[in-house]
């Protein structure tokens, strides 16, 4: 399981900087020997101590980080929804990804220009919020059109679609976000199947100056964002300064390490991203540990251990007999594997477990 995230924004905003800044810090290829790298595609480590720390103990051949795919999602002006500029290929990228990382300007610059000539968050925001509504009202009314009229014939098997067609389009019409209300798991399994612009969760990426970097509530712009966001959506936001991470990725490690404890934080935006990103989709991780290769994986939170195993690779999924389960935070107790089993830290778990975040797992398969 593989994380996407498609990054949009106007003209201007920093969106171009930040993912060059991905692409500086993405993997190598062929590290991923099934991933297709365009130039408008970034794959990124997720960084987690936790691996490092597992890897320490044995020195494995190999580690492998879990990774994040960031798009960038072009042409995105005024008009998208209506196919201007790039429209149509900004709305088929963006449908494709997990979340939106939703680029918005919070920066003064003289010297670079902004679309719309002076700098203002909220309004940025709407304008693009307005495109993915429009774009995916589109969406519900051509789909609203054949179900409500299989409806009135008297199909009641379409009941519950109908309701939910009926509600969307009515908050679409209103301009509102249908994330952002509340819906139940069968109306949820509903929604998902059109694919929409809006359900999306995002995260809104307040570009702002260096200098305010360590203190973003002093950042007049960011603190009109944040209170849009919070009041308005179920969406987070995070500030980070693009230019000085896009600064930071030219470094090599010793030096970022060097350039960043400097700055007085302890963590990139990169990484912030990312985390943001997993927590907002209810992602976890779980470890698999061994001489040969040591390696992190992202599951979905409430996964059961056989539909982990599947994740590795579907056969372990379709002949799973059991998993055999420890914390990573015993094993780094305890030092070793051996350690774990003698002091009764394992535990053998069936087809009904729901992993956790932080397991370190052996699955027992037979096909």
């Amino acid at each position: 399981m593989s994380l996407s995230a498609g990054i949009v924004g106007l003209p201007n905003v920093g969106k171009s900087t930040l993912f060059n800044t991905i692409t500086n810090l993405r993997v190598e290829a062929a590290n991923y020997p099934f991933a297709t790298i365009q130039p408008n595609v970034g794959v990124v480590k997720v960084k987690d101590q936790r691996l490092i720390d597992l890897a320490n103990l044995i020195n494995p051949e190999k580690i492998t980080f879990a990774t994040c795919t960031f798009v960038d999602i072009a042409g995105l002006v005024k008009g998208a929804s209506k196919g201007e500029g790039l429209g149509n290929q900004f709305l088929a990228n963006i449908r494709e990804v997990d979340a939106i990382c939703h680029v918005v300007r919070c920066f003064k610059d003289k010297d670079i220009t902004h679309v719309f000539d002076t700098v203002d968050p909220v309004r940025d925001v709407e304008i693009i919020n307005l495109e993915l509504i429009m774009a995916d009202l589109n969406v519900v009314t051509k789909r609203y059109s054949i179900v409500a009229a299989k409806h009135k014939s008297g199909d009641k098997s379409l009941e519950k679609e109908f309701n939910v067609l009926t509600k969307l389009k009515s908050l679409l019409e209103a301009n509102k976000m249908p994330k952002d209300s509340d819906w139940d798991k069968e109306e949820t399994l509903i929604i998902k199947n059109y694919n929409l612009l809006t359900s999306k969760p995002t995260i809104y990426i307040a570009n702002i100056d260096s200098d305010d970097l360590n203190n973003p509530e002093s950042n007049n712009n960011y603190l009109k964002l944040k209170e849009y966001v919070l009041k308005n959506t179920k969406d987070k936001i995070l500030p980070i300064s693009v230019s000085m991470e896009f600064e930071i990725s030219l470094l090599d490690e010793k030096d970022k390490q060097d350039f960043i404890s400097g700055l007085g934080v302890k963590e990139i935006g990169i990484d912030k991203l990312i985390k943001t990103t997993y927590d907002l989709l209810g992602l976890k991780t779980f470890f698999t540990f061994g001489k040969k290769e040591t390696r992190a994986w992202t599951f979905k939170s409430g996964m059961t251990a056989p539909q982990c195993a599947g994740i590795i690779h579907t056969d372990f999924e379709k002949g799973f007999i059991r998993a055999e389960i420890y914390s990573y935070l015993d094993l780094l107790e305890l030092k070793s594997e051996v350690t774990v089993k003698e002091k009764g830290k394992m535990h053998v778990e069936g087809k009904e477990y729901i992993m956790q975040d932080g397991d370190v797992c052996l699955f027992r398969f037979n096909i």
